[in-house]
């Protein structure tokens, strides 16, 4: 009888011990998937930032005419598409300087907005 209870304290002992490792392994496999979330979504936010860049820079920069209509359109709804906040306001700021010097300005406090952002995340 004694034999019996002590060999089912072992056996539920090493069930215990089992169930808190794979307790542990199921937690920390839920950080790594978080983090890895984390992860993908900054990349994610990192590839929109630099698509919108490029768009940027070929149709404005590299252009060296007057945007179309079809062009801005379509980098009025790349800016949206980043749900950026801070880009969007500078975004707006830029088609509404007035003069040749605050559109400048207003290139490279944007510029300088969508490389800080690729930067940070």
């Amino acid at each position: 009888m004694q034999n019996t209870n002590k060999t089912t304290t072992i056996i539920i002992v090493i069930l215990v011990i089992i169930s808190i490792f794979f307790g542990v392994m199921y937690v920390s496999s839920l950080v790594k998937l978080k983090n890895d979330e984390n992860i993908i979504t900054s990349q994610q936010a990192n590839t929109k930032v630099l698509a919108f860049a490029e768009l940027f820079l070929n149709k404005v920069l590299k252009g060296g005419k007057t945007v179309s209509f079809d062009d801005r359109l379509q980098l009025e709804n790349s800016v949206r598409a980043l749900n950026d906040k801070d880009i969007f306001d500078s975004w707006t700021k830029f088609t509404n300087a007035k003069d040749q010097n605050e559109v400048q300005q207003d290139f490279y406090n944007l510029f300088g907005l969508l490389l800080g952002k690729i930067a940070t995340q």
